[in-house]
């Protein structure tokens, strides 16, 4: 795809310009210009065996997802190797938020011609209860009403100048994510528990905030955020430090993270 100007009129159709309407959701152009080879490119996807790793069967059959979100769906999961084999529009897999410890919430855009029924999520076979929280939170949050998918986010991100997990981790994400950890007993992985804490101090910005893409109002949290984060550094560090994916001292001077 040609490079698309923020002000440009969306290719989509919408009379929209392309920063109101599909900005950040990439994916779904490629995938809506391509037409009917699209649908070929989902069953490539929808046909991949599923697979049962870690709890991954056990969590998601525990969730009622229309009592919960008000959304009759169901969710599979398939193999993350196989997947990124496919190599079907940045599928590979990426250390990154949209392949946490092992797992990526496969955009509902590559799936919906040919399974509309299910949401499905690449996972690794040594996937742990953490990251498969994680993932669910993502797609709970989904469901819920806010449409946003990891992985969408990082050409707002760069516009504004933002980290991109503070517009993936959305408010009603870390809700979601208190949720998913307490139903199931898990222990979070460093990165998420400072989500976590987040969300308990209401930190995190709402997902309507983020869809409205108000500039303003989007680097004015992401301030707050960095600021609360190095205020709190030394409490955080000290809530961390024994957990899974523990990187070393956030501690601002420490030389870690500020």
């Amino acid at each position: 795809m040609r490079k698309i100007g923020r002000n440009d009129p969306c290719p989509c159709g919408s009379g929209k310009k392309f920063k109101k309407c599909h900005m950040g959701r990439e994916e779904e152009l490629a995938l809506d210009s391509l037409g009917e080879v699209s649908e070929a490119m989902s069953a490539m996807i929808t046909s991949l065996p599923e697979v049962n790793y870690g709890r991954a069967r056990e969590m998601a059959d525990a969730l009622n997802l229309e009592e919960l979100t008000g959304t009759v769906i169901g969710i599979k999961f398939v193999d993350l190797k196989a997947y990124s084999d496919l190599n079907i529009f940045g599928s590979g897999y990426r250390k990154g938020p949209e392949a946490r410890g092992g797992g990526i919430f496969i955009n509902i855009y590559k799936t919906m011609k040919t399974d509309p029924d299910h949401i499905y999520l690449a996972i690794s076979p040594d996937i742990g209860d953490s990251a498969l929280v994680h993932q669910l939170a993502h797609v709970l949050d989904y469901l819920e009403g806010s449409r946003l998918m990891p992985g969408t986010m990082q050409p707002l991100s760069l516009e504004l100048g933002i980290p991109v997990e503070h517009l993936e981790h959305t408010e009603e994400f870390g809700r979601w994510l208190v949720y998913l950890k307490e139903k199931f007993e898990v222990q979070l992985d460093a990165d998420d528990t400072i989500v976590a804490y987040l969300y308990d101090n209401g930190m995190l910005i709402k997902g309507r905030e983020i869809k409205g893409k108000n500039g303003f109002i989007l680097k004015t949290k992401s301030d707050n955020i960095l600021k609360f984060l190095s205020n709190n550094s030394r409490d955080i560090d000290e809530m961390i430090r024994h957990l899974p994916g523990y990187v070393g001292s956030r501690v601002a001077g420490d030389g870690g993270e500020a």
